[in-house]
C-alpha cells in the first residue's frame, strides 16, 4: 500500500473515499430497521450491503476483524476475501476490519450513536484479535507518552491525567460502557471526584471520543469487545491519542484459540501500534444520531448520510455529507 511514489499516494486517497461508500451502504441498509425491534435483521442488512459494496472497491482485501468465523457468519467472516480483485488477483493487498453495525440493539430500539465502521491497513497491519473482551484505556492527543497506564490504579491515572492537562480531577470526564462489571471503576472514579459518561452500547465511538474535544470525554476506561478495540485503535492512529488494550481470557480454550491466531502472551498489554500498524484508514457512517455522527435521514426517494473518514499517513480527518438519490443509485448501495 505504501510504496513511496506519487501514483500509490493517489490510490490511497481514492481508497479513503471508497471506504466511505462502503460504510454508507451499510448504514443506509441498517437504517431501514431502525426502531423495529429486530437487531439481527438490522445487522444482517448492514452486513449484506457492506459485502456487496466491497465488491466495487479496487483492492484485494482479507477480513481480519469481522462477523466471526466462517461457520458462524455467512458474510464478512474472518479470512474472507473481499474487493474487486479478491478472486482475480491484483490491486493492493490489504487487511480489513469491519463492524457493519456497531450498536445493533441501539438501532433496534431507535437509540442514539449506532454506526457502520470499517478500517483498512497494510497486509498484516491489524492485530488478529479473538472475539473476547479486551480491557481498554485511552486518552486524546497532545499528552505526554504514558501519561496513563493499564497497570496503574484508577486513582493514579486520573491524578496524572489531570496534572498533564493542568486541571483538577473533578474536571475530568470518564467514558465507559454501562455494565455491571464496571461498578468498581465507576465507584472509584466518583470517589476521586471525576465525572462519568456511560454508554449503553458502542465502545468504538466511546474510545474515539477521547480525541474529539467537542465530546467532552477525557479518558476511556473499562472492557468491551476486542475486535472493537482494534477498530478504535485504527481510528486513534489517524486522529491522534494513546490507547492500551489487554485481552481478557476466560478459560484455557480461549488462550489456545488465541495462540492459533498468533497471540503468544495472554497477559500482554497492546499499544496503538501493536493493534494497528503501518498506514491505516478509518471510516464510519452514522445510522442513528450520536455525538460523533448524525444518523441517516430519509426523504422521499433518497436519504442523507453523515460520515467521517481519516488516514494515518496525513492525519487528515474529513466529514462527508452524502445526498443519495435512490432513483439513480446502484441497488447495492440502497438496500
Amino acid at each position: 500500500m505504501a510504496q513511496g511514489n506519487g501514483q500509490q499516494v493517489h490510490v490511497d486517497r481514492n481508497l479513503a473515499l471508497e471506504l466511505v461508500r462502503v460504510t454508507e451502504a451499510a448504514a443506509l441498509a441498517a437504517s431501514r430497521w431502525m426502531g423495529k425491534g429486530d437487531k439481527n435483521a438490522a445487522d444482517g442488512a448492514a452486513v449484506e450491503a457492506m459485502r456487496r459494496a466491497f465488491d466495487t472497491v479496487a483492492i484485494s482485501g482479507t477480513v481480519t476483524i469481522g462477523e466471526g468465523e466462517m461457520d458462524e457468519a455467512p458474510m464478512l467472516y474472518i479470512g474472507e476475501k473481499v474487493g474487486l480483485y479478491a478472486r482475480a488477483g491484483g490491486g493492493p493487498e490489504v487487511d480489513i476490519a469491519v463492524d457493519p453495525l456497531e450498536g445493533t440493539t441501539l438501532t433496534a430500539k431507535g437509540g442514539p450513536n449506532a454506526m457502520a465502521v470499517v478500517a483498512l491497513a497494510q497486509k498484516g497491519g491489524f492485530l488478529h484479535a479473538p472475539d473476547i473482551y479486551m480491557d481498554k484505556l485511552a486518552v486524546g492527543p497532545g499528552l505526554p507518552d504514558g501519561v496513563v497506564h493499564m497497570d496503574a490504579s484508577v486513582e493514579e491515572n486520573l491524578r496524572e491525567l489531570a496534572k498533564a492537562k493542568g486541571r483538577d480531577v473533578s474536571d475530568l470526564v470518564v467514558c465507559l460502557l454501562d455494565r455491571d462489571r464496571h461498578r468498581e471503576i465507576v465507584k472509584r472514579c466518583r470517589a476521586a471526584g471525576a465525572r462519568i459518561m456511560m454508554l449503553s452500547d458502542g465502545d468504538v465511538s466511546g474510545v474515539v471520543a477521547v480525541s474529539q474535544p467537542e465530546t467532552g470525554v477525557d479518558v476511556y476506561m473499562g472492557s468491551g469487545g476486542a475486535p472493537e478495540g482494534v477498530l478504535a485503535a485504527a481510528a486513534l492512529r489517524c486522529i491522534g491519542g494513546q490507547m492500551q488494550g489487554r485481552l481478557m481470557f476466560e478459560n484455557e480454550e480461549q488462550i489456545a484459540r488465541a495462540r492459533e491466531m498468533g497471540i503468544t502472551d495472554p497477559n500482554r498489554i497492546y499499544g496503538l501500534e501493536d493493534m494497528a500498524r503501518g498506514e491505516v484508514m478509518f471510516a464510519a457512517t452514522g445510522v442513528t444520531t450520536g455525538p460523533m455522527l448524525r444518523g441517516v435521514r430519509h426523504y422521499g426517494a433518497g436519504a442523507i448520510t453523515h460520515s467521517i473518514v481519516m488516514r494515518s499517513k496525513t492525519g487528515t480527518v474529513r466529514y462527508v455529507e452524502g445526498h443519495h438519490n435512490f432513483a439513480l443509485k446502484p441497488a447495492a448501495f440502497t438496500a
